[in-house]
């Protein structure tokens, strides 16, 4: 099957789970009488909040590897937790956390790895590209050319980095590599 076309069916499948996965559970045997409050709703009012409708997809083992390799290049560069949420965002926007080579005539241009980046645009060698850590590092490196990166909202700053012909698209995966984050960062 052609890749681009599988993607796209992953993609629309991916709206149609997180409708029902996001919808979250119901407190069916709440107690009124006692005041409490989770310690979850804390730690999310702390972050910020994802944009917009969000996408899911289902995670291979290699996908995983990929997400994993991301945050220990996060953690090599001395970067925090947002840092490595914005990186696999846009690596689930741009290859859906997949290390892609070239696609033939399928490809965009010479784009390849996990953040789709251009030898010819000077993100480096074809082997260094598809490389996780040398183009996670590499994006990093942009990031960090981002002023006030960690206070705006994802899209934003994986745009400035990236400059996609579709800019918004990087928000509808900020919670799914925000539980990425969150379940691998101290693994």
């Amino acid at each position: 099957m052609n890749t681009i076309f599988r993607k796209s069916m992953l993609s629309i499948a991916g709206l149609a789970f997180a409708g029902g996965v996001f919808a979250g559970p119901i407190a069916a045997h709440a107690n009124p009488a006692v005041d409490t409050k989770p310690v979850a709703a804390a730690v999310q009012s702390a972050a910020p909040k994802p944009q917009g409708t969000q996408s899911h997809i289902d995670l291979n083992d290699e996908q995983t590897a990929n997400a994993k390799a991301i945050i220990a290049a996060t953690k090599k560069a001395g970067l925090p937790e947002r840092a490595a949420v914005i990186s696999i965002a846009t690596s689930l926007q741009e290859s859906k956390l997949e290390n892609l080579g070239h696609l033939g005539d399928a490809n965009d241009h010479d784009s390849l790895g996990l953040f789709q980046q251009r030898p010819s645009s000077g993100w480096g060698t074809p082997e260094q590209i598809t490389n996780p850590e040398y183009s996670t590092t590499a994006f990093l490196k942009g990031l960090r050319q981002v002023d006030g990166w960690q206070d705006m909202p994802l899209t934003d700053a994986a745009q400035t980095v990236q400059v996609s012909a579709y800019p918004d698209a990087y928000a509808q995966w900020e919670q799914q590599a925000t539980d990425l984050v969150a379940h691998h960062w101290n693994s």
